[in-house]
C-alpha cells in the first residue's frame, strides 16, 4: 500500500497555484480603451506598444521586461562596485481588449483568451476617468460593468474547459479499472476534484477564490489545468491627473467594494496613465524627480512592477562582488539546487553547498568578515529553501 500522502501548507512552495517556474509572466487585461497600452509603455520604458483611440488597437501581444528599483540592490552595489549590474524584472504582456461575450469567440475574445491562459497573473487595468475624446466599448464609463464582465468571460471559459476536460476523463474510466484498483482510485479522485472545481465556478466563484477547499491533490491537478480563474490578480485603476494627485475619485469606493468582495487580497494601484507616460518622456531621472516633487505625487510604477513580481511568487537572491552584483529570480519555494541552476543549469547538478548571509543581517554588520564574526554567515546544504533577499556564494563540485 503506498505511503499516505503528507499534507502539506497550500501557501507555500510547490502546493500555491501556478507553475512552479522562474519564467513567469503577467498579463495586462481589460476592456478596449482603458490604458493598457500607455501602461504597458510606461512599464517598459519604451513605446514599442500601439497606442491608439481605437478597440482592438492591440491584436498581437507585445512583451516587454519591466526592471524593479531595489534598494537592497542599490545598496549591494554600493558596497561592491561591480563593473557590471543586473537588476531583477518581471515580464509584462499587453494583452488584446476583451468585450462581453468573449468566451463564445465575440470581438478577438478566443485570442485573448488564449493570451491569458499563457501567463500566470493578472493585471486587471480599469478605467477610472471620463473622456469625450477616448471612446469606450460600452459608451460609458463604468470600471465595476467591466470587470464584472471580464471576470464573468474568465468564468464562463473556464467551465466550458473543465467541461470538455471531464468528458475526456470519462473515457478513460474503463482503463483505469483495469489497470489496477490504485489506478482507478486516482481516477475517481481527479473526478471528484472536476466535480468540486465545477461547483465552484458555477457558483460564480472564482478557483483562486475558494482556496480552504482544495487539498494539496486539488492543487496538484488545478495547476496542471492552469484555469483563467485560478492566475492571481492586481487591478491597475487607471485615473485623470487631478483625482491622481489629489487620490479622490468618485469610481474608488465602488471598484474597493468589488474587489474586497469579489478578489478579497488583491492589491488596487491607482495611478494615472497619461501622466506616467509624460514622466517617461523626460531626460532624466532627475528631471523625473523635480516634476514629481512640483506636482507633490509619486509615480506608481515601482509598485506596479514590485506588486507584480510578488503577486506571481517570485522572489530574488543576490550574486555580489567587485566583478558583478545581480538579482537573480527564482520561484518562491525552490531549493538552494534549484537557485544554484538559474545561474547554469550544470550548478544543480553539481551543486556541493551554499554560503548564504541574508540582507537585512549584511547591511547591519556590513561586510562578509563582520558577518562571519557575528556567526551570520551559514554553510546551507540541498535542502535549503532559498529566501527573498539571501546573498549567496554557490560551491560548485567538478
Amino acid at each position: 500500500m503506498p505511503p499516505k500522502k503528507k499534507e502539506v501548507d497550500v501557501n507555500v512552495g510547490p502546493w500555491m497555484l501556478g507553475r512552479f517556474s522562474k519564467a513567469l509572466k503577467v498579463g495586462m487585461v481589460g476592456m478596449p480603451n482603458v490604458g493598457k497600452s500607455t501602461l504597458y509603455n510606461s512599464l517598459s520604458k519604451s513605446h514599442h506598444s500601439k497606442t491608439a483611440n481605437v478597440p482592438f488597437c492591440t491584436i498581437d501581444p507585445s512583451e516587454t521586461r519591466a526592471f524593479m528599483e531595489d534598494p537592497r540592490f542599490d545598496w549591494l552595489v554600493a558596497k561592491d562596485k561591480p563593473k557590471n549590474e543586473v537588476r531583477a524584472y518581471v515580464t509584462v504582456v499587453d494583452i488584446a481588449g476583451l468585450v462581453s461575450g468573449a468566451s463564445k469567440g465575440e470581438g478577438l475574445g478566443n485570442a485573448f483568451l488564449s493570451h491569458i491562459q499563457a501567463v500566470d497573473g493578472i493585471v486587471h487595468v480599469l478605467r477610472a476617468f471620463e473622456d469625450d475624446d477616448v471612446i469606450h466599448a460600452e459608451d460609458t464609463v463604468d470600471p465595476v460593468r467591466d470587470i464584472t464582465t471580464i471576470c464573468s468571460e474568465l468564468r464562463i471559459k473556464d467551465i466550458s474547459i473543465m467541461k470538455s476536460k471531464k468528458e475526456m476523463h470519462a473515457k478513460t474510466q474503463t482503463a483505469a479499472k483495469s489497470k489496477s484498483p490504485n489506478h482507478f482510485k486516482k481516477w475517481q479522485e481527479e473526478d471528484a476534484c472536476m466535480d468540486k472545481i465545477l461547483e465552484c465556478l458555477e457558483a460564480d466563484k472564482d478557483v483562486k477564490n475558494n482556496m480552504e477547499n482544495w487539498t494539496p491533490g486539488d492543487i496538484e491537478w488545478l495547476n496542471d489545468y492552469g484555469l483563467l480563474t485560478s492566475k492571481p490578480c492586481m487591478f491597475a485603476i487607471n485615473m485623470n491627473k487631478k483625482d491622481y494627485v489629489r487620490k479622490k475619485n468618485k469610481f474608488l469606493k465602488p471598484i474597493f467594494d468589488w474587489v474586497n468582495a469579489n478578489a478579497p487580497g488583491s492589491a488596487m494601484i491607482p495611478y494615472c496613465g497619461s501622466y506616467e507616460e509624460e514622466m517617461q518622456d523626460l531626460e532624466s531621472d532627475a528631471a523625473r524627480a523635480a516634476q514629481l516633487k512640483e506636482d507633490e505625487t509619486t509615480s506608481a510604477m515601482n509598485k506596479m512592477i514590485t506588486t507584480a513580481f510578488h503577486m506571481v511568487h517570485l522572489i530574488n537572491f543576490f550574486t555580489s562582488g567587485p566583478d558583478e552584483v545581480r538579482a537573480w529570480t527564482i520561484r518562491k519555494g525552490y531549493k538552494a539546487p534549484q537557485a544554484a541552476g538559474c545561474i547554469h543549469t550544470d550548478f544543480e547538478k553539481k551543486f556541493v553547498m551554499a554560503d548564504v548571509m541574508a540582507f537585512d543581517a549584511l547591511k547591519e554588520h556590513g561586510t562578509e568578515a563582520e558577518m562571519k564574526a557575528a556567526g551570520k554567515y551559514r554553510q546551507e546544504g540541498k535542502g535549503y529553501e532559498v529566501q527573498d533577499g539571501d546573498v549567496i556564494f554557490y560551491k560548485i563540485g567538478k
